[in-house]
């Protein structure tokens, strides 16, 4: 895909995610959870989470239908001693599988093919870089996978949204439909929101 610029001086150039790029995603994963979803969930919410729902899921990667946003020139100076910008700032998907959310590690999983003319696409996987939330990239993100999801065939789109992630997705006309609870390994839960976008 081509670079996108976004409106805060950097360039962002959003691409398919390969399997080269699965180290540099667990990192972002973990960055991103731990310091973003702090104010939504628990310590142990988060610990358990990591260990058990979120994650790569590198089906998606296998299937073509995971992105990342890459910091391909920052036009704003380096600050002399700061440690260098993450080049993959980013990271979402959309799935044509019934799976509605968890990596590779959850148990979970629906593998099976949807059928675009019956059912909703999912919309997988959108962790931002702590350093580049609230920049926009996860709406760059999104509308990636919106579009790639329609050349597929699909037109309405559904997630299990975290709750940090709910009002990103309320403000990019996703409604609310279901509460949910997450079980995981400890003995919690993670609640999360199922959330529908339907022109269809």
């Amino acid at each position: 895909m081509a670079p996108v610029q976004s409106s805060h001086l950097v360039k962002i150039c959003i691409r398919q995610a390969t399997s080269a790029d699965i180290p540099t995603l667990r990192d972002l994963i973990e960055a991103s959870v731990r310091a973003l979803q702090s104010k939504d969930y628990s310590a142990s919410q988060i610990d358990s989470a990591l260990a058990t729902v979120f994650g790569v899921d590198t089906q998606l990667i296998a299937d073509g239908t995971y992105f990342v946003a890459e910091n391909v020139g920052a036009t704003v100076p380096v600050v002399q001693g700061a440690p260098p910008d993450p080049l993959i700032v980013g990271c979402g998907g959309w799935s044509k599988r019934k799976t509605l959310y968890g990596g590779d590690q959850w148990t979970g999983r629906e593998a099976a093919l949807l059928d675009p003319q019956q059912d909703a696409a999912k919309i997988r996987a959108f962790f931002i870089h702590p350093a580049w939330a609230r920049r926009g990239i996860g709406s760059m993100i999104l509308d990636a996978c919106e579009s790639a999801a329609r050349a597929a065939g699909f037109n309405c789109f559904e997630m299990g949204a975290t709750l940090t992630g709910v009002p990103l997705y309320q403000a990019r006309g996703y409604v609310a439909v279901e509460n949910l609870e997450v079980p995981l390994a400890n003995g919690e839960t993670l609640p999360i929101v199922r959330m529908e976008k339907r022109d269809c």
